[in-house]
C-alpha cells in the first residue's frame, strides 16, 4: 500500500522525523519498502495565470504568452496544446531552478522574447503526464509557491504487508499503529451521518448470505459528474498511487484508502429493479469496466439486478452499470464479502484490484455503514445531490464473531523474556482499540476489535505487545535448558547415517515436491485415485505422491536432457497413499539409477548398470543397521516396473519396498531411451536393525563344504540359502553363492547353485564325521523341498 505521509500525519503527527517513522514502523512488522518524493527538486515556480495568448509570427505551434505572478506580467513563448486564457499553471520564472539542474533563464525563441517557462507535470517529477501543461484549480492563488500550494514537500510510502494485516489498508489503520506506537494523538475523521432527503429505496436480497453476510446500499439522485474531484483529493490519490478518473469514483477510491472499506458506485437508471447478491450461473457473461469480457463460473459471487449481473463481488464493477459523464443517479454500495469466498476470484479472471486486495485479506465487518456515511458526505459536498435512506440486509449468523481472549502476565514474561508492567500492557493494547478488562492481578480478559480479524489466541496479543514494546527493545538471552544426553540406539540406523551410505556410493540427494502432475501419478499408478488438493499452485503439480518415483525420474528426465547420461539420484520424504479419510503417511527411501556403472576414466569400463548393481547398493542400505538377514527379495510385479526385473523386499513378511527396472512402456512414455533402474523403501523398516553383541574369535580352525546343487530354474537362490540356514546348526559362520549355471550338460529346466559354507566351534575343532553328519542333513532337507540334487 502507498500513502503520503502529510495525510498521515494530519491523521496522527509523532516528532519524530521521517527516516526514524520510516524505521520504526519496518521494526513494528509493518515493512516499508520504498519511500518516494512526491516531486522533484526545484524552486522559483509559483502559480502562474494566462492572461492572454497570440500566434508566434514565426512558428505555427508556438504561441506568445502574457502571463500574470500576481503583481507583474510576462511574456512567454509556449508550444503547449492545453495553453489558453484563463488557465492556471505552474510559472517558472526567470532564475527558477527546474529537476535535472537545469536554470530558466531570459531567452528568445524565433527571434521572440519568453521570459519564464510555463511547466507540465513531467518536467516538475509530479507525474509523467506530459501531454500539455499542468491545469491547475480556477481558484489556485496567482503567485503562490507552488510547492507550498500543491503541498509538494511530501513523500509517498510504500508499505509490504503480510496477508494478516489487511487492517493496515487504510489512513485508519495505521495511524492507529503509529499512536500506539508513540503514545500519539490520533485525529480520526469526522463521520456524520446523513440525513435522507428522498424517500427512494432500492431493495435488496442476500441470495448467499455466507459469502455475503452484509450489504448497504443508498440512491442518490441529481449529482452533477462534470464536476471535477478537489484537488486536495487527486493529490491525495495520486501519492497512493490511484489515477483520478471522475468524482464518484474518485471518492470511493478516497474512502477506500481513507477507511479501509472498498465500494462501488452503479448508474441508478442502469439497475432493473432491486439488487440481488447471488452467485453466478455457469457461462453468464460480463463486460467489467476495463471493457474485458468473462464468462462466469457457478463459484463467483456477483452483484446483480433482477436481469442480469452487474459486478464481480469485491472485484470490479460490470460496464454496462458503471458511471459516465451522463448518469444522473447514483446507487452506492458499502458491503463485507466473506474473504475465502472471494479469495483467488480476482486471479482466476486475470484481475487483480485494489478491493480484491483488501477484500481477499479481510475488511472490518462493522465498517460498511460508517464508510456509507462518509462517502454520501463527500458526494454531497463535491456533486451535489439527494440522497436516499440507507437500506441494509445483513445475515447475523454469518457475519464473523471474535470470542474474548484471556491473556497471563506470566505468560507475557515467558514469551517476551522480560516482564513489562500490568500497566503498559493494558496501554499498548488499548492504543490498538482492543477491550482489555481486568480478569484477576495479573491477567485479563481482552475483547478483540472487528478490525483484528487475525488475532484469537493469546500468543496473538503478546505478538501485538512486542511489536510495539519494540524487537530492537528486548533482551537478547541465550536459551538455557537443563538437558540429559539422549541414548542412542544401536540397533537403529539414523537417516543421516543412510543419506551417507549412498553418498559414499555415488549417489546424489535430490528433493522433489510432494505434489506431481496427476498424468504422471496415473502413468505410475494406474487405476489408482490420487489424493487431489483443494488449491493447487498448478494444473501439474495438482496431485499428493504415492511413491517418491515421479519427482526422481522427473529429476532424471532433466539430467538427462542437459546431457548428463550417468545419474544416480535418491531421495528421502513422505509418500500419501489414500484419500483424507483414510490417509497413510509414510518416510520413505528411494533411488533412481542409470547409466555407466562407474566413472569415465581409463581404467573403468563402460558396462551401463544393471539390476544387481542397484541390489547391491539397496543391500548395503538394509545392511546398515546390521540386519540384512532379515530381508527376503522375491521376484514381482508392479504396474510400474519391467515384468522380469522386479523384486519385492520383505521383512518378516511385511511389505519393505520394491526394486527392479521401469516398465519399457512406462519409459517410452516418459521419452527414457535407456533403462532406468529404480528402488523405494519404507524407512521405518530399513532403519531397524540388530543389537550388535561381541562374541570371542574362534582359536580353532574353520572347516568349509562346497556343494553344487541342480534345483528347477524358477527356485529362488534366496530360500535356497534359507533353507540351508536353518539346517546347517548354530556354528555355520558363513554361507556364500559363488556360482550359478544353467546350460550344457544340466537340464534345461534346470541349474546349478554352487555354495561355499563354513564351520566354526568356540571352543575346539570339528572333525569330518560331525561336518559330513550337518552336510548330509542340509542335502537331505534340500532334496524334500526343492527336489534338490547334488551335481556330478
Amino acid at each position: 500500500m502507498k500513502f503520503s505521509e502529510q495525510w498521515l500525519r494530519s491523521w496522527v503527527n509523532p516528532q519524530v522525523s521521517r527516516d526514524e517513522l520510516v524505521a520504526r514502523l519496518s521494526m513494528a512488522g509493518l515493512e516499508v519498502d520504498a519511500v518516494i518524493p512526491v516531486a522533484g527538486q526545484f524552486s522559483g515556480v509559483v502559480v502562474g495565470e494566462v492572461l492572454s495568448t497570440e500566434q508566434h509570427p514565426d512558428a505555427d505551434k508556438l504561441r506568445v504568452c502574457q502571463v500574470s505572478n500576481g503583481s507583474e506580467t510576462f511574456q512567454v513563448v509556449c508550444g503547449a496544446p492545453n495553453v489558453r486564457p484563463g488557465l492556471k499553471i505552474p510559472f517558472a520564472m526567470i532564475g527558477a531552478e527546474l529537476p535535472g539542474d537545469f536554470k530558466i533563464k531570459k531567452a528568445k525563441l524565433r527571434g521572440v522574447e519568453s521570459n519564464g517557462m510555463l511547466c507540465s507535470a513531467k518536467e516538475l517529477e509530479i507525474s509523467e503526464e506530459n501531454s500539455g501543461l499542468m491545469e491547475l484549480a480556477v481558484d489556485a492563488p496567482v503567485g503562490a509557491n507552488i510547492r507550498d500550494y500543491l503541498e509538494l514537500d511530501d513523500a509517498s510510502i510504500e508499505i509490504g504487508l503480510t496477508p494478516n494485516r489487511g487492517d493496515c489498508l487504510s489512513l485508519t489503520g495505521l495511524a492507529r499503529e503509529v499512536g500506539a506506537l508513540y503514545s500519539a494523538e490520533v485525529k480520526s475523521v469526522v463521520v456524520n451521518a446523513v440525513a435522507p432527503r428522498i424517500d427512494e429505496v432500492r431493495s435488496i436480497e442476500l441470495l448467499a448470505p455466507k459469502a455475503c453476510p452484509r450489504y448497504l446500499g443508498r440512491v442518490i439522485r441529481n449529482v452533477d459528474l462534470s464536476k471535477p474531484s478537489p484537488l486536495w483529493m487527486v493529490e491525495r490519490l495520486r501519492r497512493s498511487d490511484i489515477r483520478s478518473i471522475d468524482a464518484a469514483v474518485d471518492i470511493t477510491n478516497y474512502v477506500m484508502i481513507e477507511l479501509g472499506q472498498p465500494m462501488h458506485a452503479f448508474d441508478l437508471d442502469e439497475i432493473k429493479g432491486g439488487i440481488r447478491v447471488r452467485m453466478a450461473e455457469e457461462g453468464e457473461k460480463l463486460v467489467l469496466l476495463d471493457g474485458q469480457e468473462v464468462t462466469l463460473r457457478a463459484d463467483t459471487l456477483v452483484i446483480a439486478d433482477h436481469e442480469r449481473a452487474l459486478a464481480i463481488a469485491g472485484v470490479m464493477g460490470g460496464e454496462h452499470s458503471g458511471v459516465s459523464a451522463k448518469t444522473r443517479d447514483l446507487f452506492l454500495e458499502s458491503a463485507f464479502f466473506d474473504n475465502i469466498a472471494v479469495a483467488g476470484k480476482a486471479r482466476s479472471y486475470g484481475l487483480h484490484t485494489d478491493a480484491s486486495h483488501r477484500f481477499e485479506r479481510g475488511v472490518d465487518s462493522q465498517l460498511a455503514r460508517r464508510a456509507m456515511e462518509r462517502a454520501t458526505e463527500l458526494l454531497l459536498q463535491i456533486v451535489g445531490g439527494e440522497a436516499g435512506p440507507i437500506v441494509e440486509q445483513a445475515s447475523e449468523a454469518d457475519l464473523p464473531k471474535v470470542a474474548p481472549v484471556t491473556l497471563r502476565a506470566e505468560r507475557v514474561t515467558q514469551m517476551l523474556g522480560m516482564t513489562l508492567e500490568n500497566a503498559e500492557i493494558e496501554r499498548l493494547l488499548t492504543a490498538l482499540e482492543f477491550d482489555v478488562q481486568k480478569a484477576g492481578a495479573d491477567a485479563w480478559t481482552v475483547g478483540v476489535p472487528s478490525h483484528r480479524f487475525d488475532v484469537s489466541i493469546e500468543v496473538d496479543l503478546i505478538e501485538e505487545l512486542g511489536r510495539l514494546y519494540g524487537y530492537n527493545r528486548l533482551p537478547v538471552r541465550y536459551p538455557q535448558a537443563r538437558l540429559a544426553p539422549n541414548t542412542k540406539s544401536e540397533s537403529q540406523a539414523e537417516l543421516p547415517a543412510l543419506r551417507r551410505l549412498l553418498v559414499a556410493r555415488d549417489y546424489q540427494e535430490a528433493i522433489t515436491y510432494s505434489f506431481i502432475d496427476p498424468k504422471l501419478f496415473q502413468l505410475f499408478h494406474p487405476g489408482v485415485e490420487p489424493l487431489m488438493l483443494a488449491n493447487p499452485i498448478s494444473a501439474d503439480m495438482a496431485a499428493m505422491r504415492a511413491s517418491l518415483w515421479p519427482g526422481l525420474v522427473k529429476s532424471l528426465q532433466h539430467n538427462l536432457n542437459r546431457q548428463q547420461t550417468r545419474a544416480r539420484l535418491f531421495e528421502s520424504g513422505l509418500r500419501f497413499v489414500g484419500q483424507l479419510e483414510d490417509l497413510v503417511q509414510e518416510n520413505m527411501l528411494a533411488g533412481v539409477v542409470c547409466g555407466a556403472r562407474q566413472p569415465e576414466g581409463w581404467a573403468n569400463g563402460r558396462e551401463n548398470v544393471d539390476f544387481f548393481d542397484v541390489k547391491a547398493d539397496v543391500e548395503a542400505l538394509l545392511g546398515n543397521a546390521g540386519a540384512l538377514e532379515a530381508f527376503t527379495f522375491s521376484p514381482a510385479e508392479h504396474p510400474a516396473l519391467h515384468p522380469g526385473q522386479t523384486a519385492r523386499i520383505e521383512r518378516d513378511g511385511v511389505l519393505v519396498g520394491y526394486l527392479g527396472a521401469l516398465h519399457p512402456e512406462l519409459a517410452k512414455a516418459l521419452d527414457l531411451d535407456r533403462p532406468v533402474y529404480v528402488f523405494e523403501l519404507v524407512l521405518a523398516e530399513v532403519a531397524k536393525g540388530r543389537l550388535p553383541k561381541f562374541s570371542e574369535l574362534s582359536r580353532f580352525p574353520e572347516v568349509r563344504r562346497d556343494l553344487a546343487l541342480i534345483v528347477d530354474l524358477d527356485t529362488p537362490a534366496e530360500f535356497v540359502l534359507a533353507n540351508i540356514r536353518e539346517t546347517a546348526g548354530e556354528w555355520l559362520t558363513d554361507l556364500r553363492l559363488f556360482d550359478v549355471y544353467h546350460g550344457k550338460g544340466i537340464d534345461p529346466l534346470r541349474k546349478s547353485l554352487a555354495v561355499g559354507l563354513t564351520w566354526q566351534h568356540p571352543s575346539r575343532t570339528l572333525n569330518d564325521d560331525e561336518v559330513n553328519a550337518t552336510t548330509q542333513n542340509i542335502v537331505a532337507s534340500l532334496e524334500q523341498r526343492f527336489n534338490a540334487t547334488l551335481r556330478k
